[in-house]
């Protein structure tokens, strides 16, 4: 069924959650991600409590009422006693605070004058307090898309929440290491127009985020949440997208899922709904609200001054997109081998110590070709390391094979054979153009490209694919 989401009233709008770099937001230890055993283990069994408007929120009632045990584990590497709420936060990080003002600030955001911040009730767990600690830092940003003009109410900076390790029916299990991380959330408006569109602003505001110094990269180190409703339907707010491909298929799913309950009569009802694997939704809990905030009183608050917002301006970084274009004039390259190679810092010293090969075949043998052996051998390009490519371009640079041989040779490097080179060795324009010229000869009235297939079985990854055609293209006109 094709959707016409203008005729629906769809209105969608995205929470974009990127963790920083550093040190965590309210102590002094490092966002690394420890493996290593725990050596802090607690149980607790969090209840909520009244908030700010006098009442218990009621996504916080529901999971109290689970009556479930938390059990924490982490490693002391990176998890002190502010983790465990047993010793009160220390004062806001500074430097988490620039980066959250200097993405704030490509969001054409307005900087607040005084950062408050606040205590949100959690008690799923994911919270060892009970509660996160967040603080509004900017508003009414904006960016602009191909479909119009997408608002940016708010900006907050504020504490990542702990990792879901185990779930049984009388406990949950989490893991301390990702708690505190800092942890930028971003909210668009609900001037989202289509499934598509969702995809592309998501992608957009990912863009701005990492041209920042100081966001972490990788993978579980960004996520995106999305806010839908339609005429008829209740606002529901779906979690835990990873990858934007899988944005327009989630959201067409919850769209249909709530025209059916529509025209069977059903009554929907605000509430917080999981993003399957199958790209379909389940639910989770009820739609929290304002009832589960109040003032954090451990913690002053810190004011921003204007001299120092007219020097952060003066300081941010130039954009993604914009990076990328240059990058594709300064080495002639296609766009998506610039994108990729961007944040490649061996990519610009392999250019500059192989001079006879060009950026592109550099670009190629980084990027396309480790893509090309997984798909035509199935072979694990992960095992290549800097020294195979460095070795093999260096084969190329001196002319000892040519452009073809390097897959071949990037493949055995994968399987640890020893290279010979004899078998690679290169045959001169001279040699190649005699050889055509026998084969024409000897089997005449075959097309051009039976004789490249000929040439190109006998002589793989010695000579290159072009050189052999533009002898056949003079030789057979």
């Amino acid at each position: 069924m094709e959707l016409n989401y203008q005729e629906l009233g769809f209105k969608c709008g995205l929470e974009c959650h990127q963790q920083l770099e550093g040190k965590k937001l309210f102590c002094s230890c490092p966002t690394l991600n420890s493996d290593k055993e725990p050596d802090i283990k607690l149980e607790r069994r969090l209840r909520a409590v009244v908030g700010e408007t006098g009442e218990i929120d009621a996504a916080a009632q529901f999971e109290m009422l689970k009556h479930k045990k938390m059990i924490y584990e982490g490693s002391s590497e990176d998890v002190c006693i502010v983790e465990t709420d047993d010793e009160p936060p220390h004062e806001l990080n500074k430097d988490a605070l620039e980066t959250a003002l200097k993405v704030a600030l490509l969001l054409n955001a307005k900087i607040v004058d005084e950062i408050q911040i606040m205590r949100k009730i959690v008690v799923d767990g994911s919270n060892v307090s009970g509660f996160q600690r967040t603080a509004l830092i900017a508003m009414d940003g904006y960016i602009d898309s191909a479909e119009g003009k997408i608002s940016i109410p708010t900006i907050c900076l504020e504490e990542e929440a702990a990792q879901k390790i185990e779930e049984g029916e009388d406990f949950v299990r989490y893991r301390l290491d990702r708690l505190g991380i800092p942890l930028i959330e971003i909210a668009t408006g609900t001037e989202i127009k289509s499934s598509e569109h969702a995809r592309d602003i998501a992608a957009h505001i990912g863009m701005i985020l990492r041209s920042v110094e100081g966001v972490k990269r990788g993978l579980g180190t960004i996520r995106q949440d999305v806010n839908i409703s339609i005429k008829e339907g209740a606002r529901t707010e779906i979690k835990g997208f990873q990858d934007l491909k899988s944005i327009p298929k989630v959201i067409e799913f919850e769209v249909k899922r709530q025209l059916d309950s529509i025209k069977q009569g059903k009554k929907l009802s605000k509430e917080v709904r999981k993003a399957e694997p199958d790209f379909t939704t389940s639910f989770l809990r009820p739609l929290p609200g304002a009832a589960r905030l109040y003032p954090e009183t451990d913690i002053l608050p810190v004011k921003i001054e204007k001299p120092h917002l007219e020097k952060l301006k003066k300081q941010l970084p130039k954009l993604l997109a914009h990076k990328i274009e240059d990058f594709e004039k300064k080495y002639h390259i296609p766009h998506q081998l610039a994108k990729e190679l961007i944040e490649d810092n061996k990519f610009g010293l392999l250019v500059k110590k192989f001079r006879k090969i060009g950026p592109l075949a550099i670009a190629n043998a980084l990027i396309s070709i480790p893509k090309e052996i997984k798909a035509r051998f199935n072979l694990d390009p992960s095992k290549l390391n800097d020294e195979d490519f460095e070795e093999i371009l260096s084969y190329l640079n001196e002319g000892k094979i040519a452009k073809e041989a390097v897959i071949d040779l990037l493949a055995k490097k994968i399987k640890n054979e020893k290279i010979d080179l004899s078998h690679f060795e290169s045959v001169s324009d001279e040699e190649l153009e005699k050889e055509i010229k026998n084969m024409i000869k000897e089997k005449p009235g075959l097309n051009i490209g039976a004789y490249m297939g000929l040439i190109m079985s006998k002589h793989r990854g010695k000579v290159e694919g072009k050189k052999i055609m533009e002898i056949l293209k003079k030789l057979t006109k």
